[in-house]
This record gives structure tokens, sequence and C-alpha cells, in this order.
């Protein structure tokens, strides 16, 4: 009879035990799956300076404090978190334009670019294109937006206010704006005033 109720006794405490461990080892169903997901590695670059050439003449020179480039299953992307600057070249090496960005990310398998925040335009000319978000095809070295912008011109002089975006070629010489406000103005010059004076 004492083996008996020491053999309960051993049979419930392991019971009680084994309760305990299974409540204690008791795993989230969301954290098992993300266990099986492959995540991308993530290269980190400062101070970063590349350039962008075509048919050995360099077209671009890019700068940023800091560069995540991120490599996973499918597409290789970089990000630029804390901006980007850009000077454009001709083929005489001589800088046309200069673009600033706080934000950019470069989609490598379709060459494009994504600027966002406070992205500004200004070529050598002092003409100035400033929108909230850009994209810059650099197959097709055009730059787009469907976000409002704005465009300062100096010959003629004119301020352009484009409430759904612009297309453009990337020297900025070929413009086409969508739907522009109102408070937009163009001063031409004068053609009655003596050019001698």
């Amino acid at each position: 009879m004492i083996n008996l109720i020491s053999h309960n006794k051993n049979t419930i405490a392991a019971f009680f035990i084994g309760c305990f461990f299974m409540l204690a080892c008791e795993n989230d169903v969301n954290e098992v799956k993300e266990l099986g997901k492959k995540k991308p590695g993530i290269e980190e670059g400062k101070n970063i300076v590349s350039f962008l050439s075509m048919g050995g003449k360099m077209k671009a020179k890019l700068t940023a404090p800091l560069l995540l480039r991120y490599q996973g299953d499918s597409a290789l992307k970089s990000e630029f978190p804390k901006t980007l600057f850009v000077e454009f070249y001709n083929d005489s090496m001589k800088l046309e334009s200069t673009l600033r960005a706080n934000y950019g990310r470069y989609m490598e398998n379709e060459n494009k670019i994504f600027l966002r925040d406070s992205v500004v335009i200004i070529r050598i000319n002092g003409d100035t294109l400033e929108t909230s978000e850009l994209l810059w095809d650099q197959t097709l070295g055009r730059f787009h937006t469907d976000k409002p912008v704005t465009t300062s011109q100096r010959n003629p002089r004119q301020k352009l206010y484009a409430k759904k975006g612009f297309s453009s070629n990337q020297t900025l010489t070929d413009i086409t704006y969508y739907e522009l406000d109102l408070g937009s103005f163009l001063i031409l010059p004068d053609s009655t005033t003596d050019k001698k004076q």
C-alpha cells in the first residue's frame, strides 16, 4: 500500500512538473514564423562619394553622409536616410546643376532613384526647382513627379507653380508642367526699350 501511495505521489509530481515545463516553453506562433524567414543583409557606408559615368564620361557625382545597402532575395536597393547631394556635369565636365534631398532610395534593378523631403534642383544659371518628391530615371535621363512643384527662373524671369508636378530631361531644358496654378507668372523683356542703353 505504501508503494502504491509513493507511486501515486511520483506520478502526480511528474504530471505537475510536466505541465509547468509545457507552460514555460510556450512559443508565439508569429515568432516561430519569423525565424524561418530570410532577412536581408545590410551594408552600411559612411561619407559616401560615388560617380556616375556614361560613355566613358563622368555625368554626376553623389555625396552622402550615410548609405544603407539592402541585399534581399529579389531587388537590390540602397537608401540615403540622412540627405544626399548630386552634382551634374555636361560632356565638357562643367557643372550644369545640383540636386539636394533629405532622403533617397536607389533601386538598382530599375536604375531609378526616388527622392523625397525638400528636393531642390539648382541649375548653374540660378534657375531653381523645388518639390516634395521626385523620381529620377537614370536610363531615360528624366525627372518626374506628380507632387506640387515650384520653379523659379531668372531669364526670362518667371515663377511657376505646377499643382500636379512636371516631367523633364535631366538638364531641365525640356520641361512639361501639369496644371499650372493661377499664381504663376512670366515677365518678358519689354520690346519697346532701347537696347543701346
